[in-house]
């Protein structure tokens, strides 16, 4: 399965709301570093396709930044551990839909 651009765009727009509130209700530091390491990656990303012509967008995507191409182990990370974070239910959910989207999108078997 190929994405385009613009939908992984659209994704990481989504997600990062969620990695944001799920960053404000976690009482770890060690979560926070990782949920905090997850959002710049993702800004840093959206940084760099936003460099991109807008008649590129249609385009499959892959990942342009190191952190981008690195980050599944941490989202892998987050995922499995999302039931001991104690964040609140809707936080949980969203991250249950939105993660296993954006690893597929950023996996470099597409």
């Amino acid at each position: 399965m190929t994405i385009s651009i613009a939908d992984t765009i659209r994704l990481i727009e989504e997600l990062l709301p969620t990695l944001d509130n799920a960053y404000w209700e976690s009482s770890h530091i060690e979560r926070k570093d990782t949920l905090y390491d997850t959002i710049s990656i993702f800004h840093i990303e959206l940084r760099e396709l936003a460099k991109l012509s807008i008649e590129d967008h249609y385009l499959t995507f892959e990942p342009v930044s190191t952190g981008a191409r690195n980050i599944s182990y941490k989202l892998r990370n987050i995922q499995n551990q999302l039931d001991s974070w104690s964040l609140r239910n809707s936080t949980s959910e969203q991250l249950r839909h939105q993660l296993p989207r954006i690893a597929q999108a950023l996996s470099r078997e597409l």
